[in-house]
């Protein structure tokens, strides 16, 4: 039976990479892969997806309206499998939409993505993974104090930690730092000190 997977981790965890390798895995046993990405994560083009260590392919973008279910059946019904990558950014309708294909199709389902955002909370479709994926496993990531990254730490210019805004902004090493909650609320309580 197909299952919906949800692999997520913190900023840098390999989680692009490892969602690339399994699509070539796929291929390179001759089954037809579709790889999504949800649209708003353009920072690499609009239909790229690329992971830190250069590792790259195109993508089918998926605006925040639409119906992915229908998307699969109209224009992607002969793929054996879907990849998607940054799912965090998909909605809890989208997430729905990728289960019942799961459950229609028997077709494996496999996202890839950030659980919380630069405030320890959950993004939308990542809570909606949690609540229904079959499978949910844990890409690790480590801090620079040596132990498990599990906040992405929104940075600014001048790489302070920033703690408002608006929960999406799109970024990589530039705008994020994985850290353990640790190190992430010294660093919190150090740098509102000098404010």
């Amino acid at each position: 039976m197909a299952k919906l997977y949800f692999k997520f981790g913190a900023m840098g965890c390999s989680k692009t990479a490892q969602a690339l390798i399994t699509k070539f895995n796929y291929e390179e046993r001759n089954m037809k892969v579709l790889l999504l990405k949800p649209a708003i994560d353009n920072r690499d083009g609009a239909n790229t997806v690329k992971s830190r260590i250069g590792l790259k392919n195109e993508a089918v973008a998926v605006g925040a309206n639409e119906n992915v279910y229908d998307k699969y059946m109209n224009e992607y019904s002969d793929c054996n499998v879907i990849i998607v990558d940054e799912c965090q950014f998909l909605t809890p309708v989208q997430v729905d939409q990728l289960s019942e294909i799961v459950i229609d199709k028997n077709i494996p389902v496999l996202c890839f993505g950030l659980s919380t955002d630069f405030t320890t909370h959950l993004f939308p479709g990542s809570k909606r993974l949690f609540e229904i994926a079959e499978s949910i496993t844990e890409i690790k990531s480590v801090c620079t104090c040596g132990a498990k990254a599990t906040v992405n730490a929104r940075i600014d210019e001048k790489g302070r930690i920033v703690t408002e805004g608006s929960q999406v902004c799109i970024g990589g090493n530039d705008r994020y730092v994985a850290m353990c909650r640790r190190c992430w609320l010294k660093r919190r309580a150090k740098e509102s000190e000098r404010i």
